[in-house]
């Protein structure tokens, strides 16, 4: 069984791909995995979850993390086609839920908090209690959470040629390696931005993420019911 059709077929037509042909849709694509990852929203959590930590422990904690992004979302780039074989999903239904729950994640976002989809007050004391807190709870849930994995695997379905998917292997690699920057430089984020300039940030993310769950809710609405596209 061919798990990903036309994968190492037609990458010679990498220009033509489906709705990702243009360098404007992967740099959209960029800029809803860092507003959705949210790696600033994480500084004051990580700078908690560290704070008996040396400064090398500190490091290695946010190189750990950072991995665990990479690794987490990759797996999820080449095995998201897959998963909704499996379980018979169709694309435009993944993009309404996708949608909505990246839509609910915002709107908690908006408001400066860290939504309950990522992490709730259950896993927030259980992760006090963790020696290793790199890859659980801030490598996933709080990076790499549902928000995430929805989007890597919609934005996957897009094409299926090799040039889109070593842009996306890319661009998942970049996000890795400014989460890694980001967490490494918290403690001195966390004083120089403060609790509001983390929020204010925050907020940003959280209305850039509202824009991208309401076009894939529409997006999948279309597919759903074409009658809509008309």
């Amino acid at each position: 069984m061919d798990l990903f059709p036309g994968l190492f077929a037609g990458s010679q037509h990498a220009g033509d791909t489906v709705e990702s042909g243009t360098w404007n849709e992967y740099l959209k694509f960029f800029a809803a995995l860092v507003a959705i990852v949210n790696p600033i929203g994480v500084v004051p959590i990580f700078v908690n979850l560290t704070v008996e930590q040396s400064e090398r422990a500190r490091h290695r904690t946010a190189l750990t993390a950072a991995f665990s992004v990479a690794v987490i979302l990759l797996l999820v780039l080449f095995s998201g086609e897959l998963i909704l074989r499996f379980f018979g999903i169709t694309v435009g239904s993944f993009k309404v839920g996708g949608g909505i729950l990246i839509l609910l994640m915002a709107i908690s976002m908006l408001h400066g908090a860290v939504s309950r989809v990522k992490q709730t007050e259950e896993e927030v004391h259980d992760s006090a209690d963790r020696d290793s807190v790199a890859v659980v709870p801030l490598g996933t849930p709080l990076l790499a959470g549902p928000g995430a994995v929805s989007t890597v695997i919609l934005y996957a379905q897009r094409d299926s040629t090799v040039f889109h998917y070593g842009v996306l292997f890319a661009e998942i690699v970049l996000l890795a390696g400014l989460t890694w920057i980001i967490l490494r430089l918290a403690p001195g984020l966390a004083k120089m931005l403060g609790k509001t300039g983390i929020n204010v940030v925050t907020r940003i993310m959280g209305l850039i993420m509202t824009a991208v769950g309401v076009e894939f809710i529409a997006n999948g609405l279309k597919q759903l019911f074409p009658v809509l596209a008309g």
